[in-house]
């Protein structure tokens, strides 16, 4: 047949061979995004970990503070042994979760490994600084006038007329109170800075410190100061730093101030109806290093606000003593936290029975073991609870709860109903001797 210009012919032949043949591409299912993100969370995990089990059949419920941090329940939990020190392991595996969105809980279950992926990541906020400026300047106001209250009182055991002229002109008189002023706010602002820098030096976020303001109605001015956390800590180290850093702090202004202010403080007769500022063992200590003797004895005390100095030192060490409290939220819940672990929620009980029965030797107590109540079950808990202190911080967290032994004051604030009951150096001495005993057992546990 003539082929016709302008036309084409085309013939269909087979082809040779299976790969001569024409690559046809099916289209793939859609891949579930869920399925997605547990498969990459899985492959993740197993870069650090010998998976031995994954799912949440017989999984332990997290705490009520991871409760209150994540909520909601794990994309995955995987159950087995760690390839790596956990604290490396921590620190690779969470470079990946960051990527997929999520934070790493480690924890240790039955001598087994536990990893939880938690949805979501904790965002830093900027916080405005001016609150933190206003609540300082209103507590070094408050301050400034119970310093100055003392100093009027210790005008008028000489010149009660001059201290009346001064109490008449309170604000032009301010200056007078500033020896305690600059103190309280020493010990205070070197106690939370404390925390404020260990927490900066590990990348925690965390807020400038809060002053707490207190005129007229409270002796020492002030309700305290604390600081805001704003994300959990990695593990028992971070926790430990950030929690010893403060108290340790504040008391290494507190007790050369409370030295400073004996020095100066007048003695005199025990006077029926006043307040008997109560004892801790440095306090006493500084009491006989300072008069020669345990004071108050024979119908002879200490009149510590006659010192500002002695007032502000004994204030921050009862502040740091509170502080130092082996419970919950407080520095020593999160120290004893850090030291022994989830062990620390067996001390809750014991623990708040003995404030419990402090209530009964002075209602002081009262307010606390109500707070005890309400928040004393919360432990700052963190991410990883399996690595464990290394032996330097161990005797950190070991000093700074034998601080808390040595400057714990049982009853702060009592009433004199006359002269105590006199106590000789031979007393004095078995009482010290027994502090010493009782320190020497808790440091060799």
């Amino acid at each position: 047949m003539p082929l016709l210009v302008g036309e084409t012919y085309m013939l269909n032949e087979t082809a040779s061979s299976r790969d001569d043949r024409p690559l046809v591409r099916r289209p793939e299912p859609e891949q579930d995004p869920e399925e997605s993100l547990n498969h990459a969370i899985r492959l993740a995990t197993a870069e650090v970990m010998e998976i031995e089990s994954s799912g949440m059949e017989g999984a332990q419920s997290l705490s009520s503070s991871e409760t209150m941090i994540y909520g909601g329940q794990p994309t995955a939990r995987f159950v087995g042994q760690l390839r790596l020190d956990s604290e490396a392991a921590y620190e690779k595996l969470d470079t990946q979760f960051r990527k997929l969105d999520h934070t790493l809980l480690l924890r240790e279950e039955k001598g087994k490994h536990v990893i939880l992926a938690m949805p979501g990541r904790i965002q830093r906020r900027p916080r405005p600084w001016w609150p933190n400026l206003l609540l300082f300047i209103a507590t070094l106001g408050s301050v400034l006038l119970v310093g100055t209250g003392l100093a009027i009182q210790e005008i008028a055991v000489d010149n009660l007329f001059q201290a009346q002229r001064i109490s008449e002109n309170l604000i032009t008189n301010l200056w007078r109170g500033l020896p305690y002023a600059l103190s309280i706010m020493l010990i205070l602002g070197a106690h939370e800075l404390g925390h404020y820098f260990a927490a900066r030096r590990h990348n925690l976020d965390v807020t400038l410190p809060y002053f707490i303001p207190l005129p007229i109605i409270s002796p020492f001015g002030t309700l305290g100061a604390f600081i805001q956390l704003r994300e959990p800590m990695r593990n028992r180290k971070m926790l430990l730093d950030v929690g010893a850093a403060g108290p340790l702090t504040g008391l290494i202004f507190a007790i050369p101030i409370l030295f400073i202010g004996l020095a100066s403080a007048r003695t005199g007769p025990v006077m029926p109806g006043g307040v008997y500022e109560g004892d801790s063992l440095i306090y006493a200590f500084a009491k006989i290093y300072t008069f020669g003797q345990f004071l108050p004895s024979n119908g002879i005390d200490v009149y510590i606000n006659s010192s500002q100095l002695a007032w502000a030192g004994w204030t921050g060490l009862l502040v740091s003593a509170l502080n130092l409290i082996p419970i919950g939220q407080l520095d020593g819940g999160h120290i004893l936290y850090s030291l022994i672990g989830d062990r620390a929620r067996w001390l809750y009980f014991p623990l708040l029975v003995v404030m419990i029965g402090l209530v009964f030797v002075t209602q002081v107590w009262l307010l606390w073991v109500i707070l005890l109540l309400l928040f004393g079950r919360v432990y700052a808990t963190p991410l990883d609870t399996v690595t464990p202190l290394d032996n330097r911080r161990r005797f950190i967290a070991i000093l700074s709860l034998v601080m808390f032994v040595l400057i714990f004051v049982p009853m702060p604030l009592t009433e004199t109903s006359g002269a105590p009951v006199p106590r000789s150096p031979a007393e004095t001495n078995v009482l010290l001797e027994q502090a010493g005993a009782l320190l020497m057992s808790i440091i060799g546990r």
